[in-house]
């Protein structure tokens, strides 16, 4: 069981967009630090490569109650998006926030497999959250990114190690 830190607002690489996995050799090594970094968490429910400081597009996320049904996504690509929630979220790399962000409530999307294959994906309501606040890191964008600009401020001057540069 490898548990690996998780980086935080402060470091510059989770504002940088994930490269496409053209080689899935070590993809699965990397899978398994993902599944158990998150599971080591209390109530997390996804985590992506670029929070543990891996610049590959590379998620994963568990919504189910007893958090034994990881999915999967490598190189996802939502397809089309329906609906709007506005739900209360947080994000391990972000500890101690949470704010309302707004989301499609049912999504369609590809992704490969760890064999390389592709899959095509449903989801709605939370898992379609969760999935959606993943593929955000993989932008390079975070939860907070679309909360009300007083809100990112005052997070910043509140948190004053997490200030972007420039």
């Amino acid at each position: 069981m490898t548990v690996r830190p998780i980086l935080t607002l402060a470091d510059p690489a989770l504002r940088q967009p994930a490269r496409a996995v053209d080689d899935f050799t070590g993809v699965a090594t990397l899978v398994s630090d993902l599944l158990d970094t998150l599971y080591a968490t209390r109530n997390a429910v996804g985590l992506s490569a670029p929070q543990l400081g891996e610049p590959l597009a590379v998620a994963v996320v568990d919504v189910s109650e007893r958090r034994d049904s990881p999915l999967v996504l490598i190189n996802p690509q939502l397809l089309t998006s329906s609906g709007y929630d506005v739900n209360t979220e947080g994000c391990l790399s972000v500890p101690g926030v949470h704010g309302k962000v707004g989301r499609a409530n049912r999504i369609e999307l590809q992704a490969q497999r760890l064999d390389g294959d592709w899959q095509q994906l449903k989801a709605a309501d939370f898992l379609a959250a969760a999935i959606q606040h993943e593929l955000d890191h993989l932008a390079g964008r975070l939860f907070i990114d679309q909360l009300p600009r007083w809100r990112q401020r005052w997070l910043y001057w509140r948190h004053p190690q997490w200030q972007r540069a420039g």
